[in-house]
Order: C-alpha cells, then structure tokens, then sequence
C-alpha cells in the first residue's frame, strides 16, 4: 500500500471515526478554518483511486466509508518505517524510541512484558 499524504491521513483519520460519512459530514468534523467542500471531494476521489475508501451511492449522493482499518494502515506505515529507516531490525526501532522518548521504567517494564507475552 501507498503511503498517504498528510491531508489523506487526516481525511481518513475522520472517516475512520466515523465509519460512514458523506462529504458534508466529513468536513463538519474539520477543525476550523474548514477546508472547503470541492477540496474534500477531490480527496475523497483521490483516496478512492489509491482503493482506500469504497462508497454507497444514493441518487446523486455518496456515502463513504474505509476499505481498510486504521490497524492495516497503521502496520504497511510501521513496516515501511522500520524497513526504510531500521534496516528492517524491528529491535533497532525499539531501541530507537526507548532512547528517544526517555521512557520511565515502567513503560520498558510494560514493554518487556509485552514481548515476553509474545512469545
């Protein structure tokens, strides 16, 4: 899966809360300044294209929902993270936000469980 741009991300970030929505809906939701109405749907039709957001049509109206989860979404951008940027070493991110995040003990205990738990 294609990595969304920003404005794609929070599009879908909103539709994903809503789980089905038409344009005005979706952009009710924007914070304000709201982006206009045609530049929504141009989004919208561009995340349809990439096969992302799938649609019911009613008369001349759509209602749009995700095709994929936030999980889906969330793990193809964490892989390619971790493959772009870790050399594929999912253990070098790890290592990476324990240091860069300065995590308290509890939260690399929890992390620890977590893994320990996986096994």
């Amino acid at each position: 899966m294609k990595k969304l741009t920003k404005k794609e991300e929070e599009l879908m970030k909103i539709l994903w809360k809503l789980e089905k929505a038409f344009v005005k809906d979706i952009v009710e939701l924007y914070p304000d300044p709201k982006p206009h109405y045609n530049t929504i749907s141009s989004l919208v039709r561009l995340l349809q294209d990439k096969g992302v957001i799938g649609f019911t049509q009613y008369g001349n109206t759509y209602q749009y929902f995700p095709i994929i989860s936030k999980e889906e979404y969330r793990r193809s951008f964490m892989n390619q993270v971790v493959s772009d940027y870790f050399d594929n070493s999912y253990k070098s991110a790890v290592a990476f936000f324990v240091k860069e995040k300065n995590l308290s003990e509890d939260e690399i205990d929890e992390l620890v469980k977590l893994i320990k738990n996986k096994k």
